[in-house]
């Protein structure tokens, strides 16, 4: 099946921008998210690490918003083929060609900062090695803070999961998908560039969404409520790059890329002042207009979290392959 969809990879169509050669001197680095988000700075102030250590070049120059028009679905096809020098790559979106990637950390299954300490340097390991066996060098890691993901909704206020049976649901990854169905919740993937259009339309009536970027797909324009619902840990963003293009680079190149990649990594690797910043973001949000409601009740939260429980287990079976046992890692590293 692998080799099915590295075949693939040599078909596919659509990138403009992206498939015009770059110059020698240039590296170009395909960042998904928009500007605005606060991982988009620090991938800017990478680059500007990278390229001040190498003043003969090459130079990095960052893409952000998918703007050379990459789908991150599709990373483990356009990469290794070369349509950009360097992306930025998140597991949880490549599940239609690598479900075992997919499926290493299966959102809300694991939900406090002590917990995801544990289980980070397992995940990267099994990154390094999954991503290897794509023809993808994972030289560098973006972590992503210990989120609070709340449920937005348009109309009227929701919290329980009762009342969200009534309503259409956006989440953004295949595991939110299973779990919601099995609660009963009619759940659909809508990227996150879509969302604003798709609440605005009533095409769904809430949004699954960290409230701590909200703003940054101007998520309180097209919403008038908000309740939190779960804490999520998610697997770092991996800064991937072709393996033979990295192999053939040269080691000056390699030394500061990764050099800019371990500080990238221990300013983001902090998760202290994480809740602090949920609560700033939600008073930020309230001055502009969304009612804050009250939590999911705990009940709530503990069937979502048996839900999703099952969805792990369920995806890591169906995955095959590596899957399984990729999880027994983690649980492993988890202690449970």
């Amino acid at each position: 099946m692998k080799r099915l969809f590295k075949a693939l990879a040599l078909s596919v169509t659509g990138m403009g921008a992206a498939l015009a050669p770059a110059t020698a001197e240039e590296w170009r680095f395909n960042n998904f998210l928009p500007e605005t988000r606060p991982e988009s700075a620090e991938l800017e102030q990478f680059v500007k690490d990278v390229n001040a250590a190498l003043p003969d070049g090459p130079e990095v120059t960052l893409y952000s918003g998918g703007s050379l028009g990459l789908p991150n679905t599709d990373t483990l096809r356009f990469l290794p083929k070369g349509a950009v020098e360097m992306s930025l790559v998140w597991a949880n979106y490549l599940g239609r060609d690598a479900p075992a990637l997919s499926s290493v950390v299966v959102q809300g299954t694991i939900g406090s900062i002590e917990e995801f300490e544990k289980a980070i340097p397992t995940v990267r390991e099994i990154y390094e090695e999954e991503f290897a066996d794509w023809g993808v060098s994972a030289v560098g890691y973006v972590a992503i803070p210990m989120l609070s993901v709340s449920v937005f909704c348009r109309d009227e206020p929701v919290r329980t999961i009762a009342d969200l049976k009534s309503k259409k649901l956006r989440v953004w990854a295949r595991d939110q998908v299973e779990t919601f169905t099995r609660l009963g919740v009619a759940a659909q993937i809508i990227p996150q560039e879509e969302m604003y259009v798709a609440m605005k339309t009533g095409v769904v009536d809430c949004a699954l969404y960290p409230a701590l970027y909200a703003h940054t797909v101007s998520l309180q324009e097209v919403s008038k409520y908000a309740s939190f619902l779960y804490p999520m840990a998610s697997g770092p963003y991996v800064i991937g790059v072709a393996s033979d293009k990295w192999a053939a680079t040269d080691e000056a190149v390699k030394t500061a890329m990764t050099s800019a990649a371990d500080d990238l990594w221990n300013r983001t690797n902090q998760y202290e002042d994480d809740f602090e910043r949920e609560l700033a973001a939600r008073d930020k949000l309230v001055e502009q207009g969304i009612t804050w409601g009250e939590d999911f009740s705990d009940e709530d939260r503990d069937l979502f979290v048996s839900s999703v429980t099952e969805t792990w287990k369920m995806l890591a079976e169906e995955a095959g392959g590596n899957a399984p046992a990729y999880r027994e890692r983690v649980l492993t590293a988890l202690g449970r």
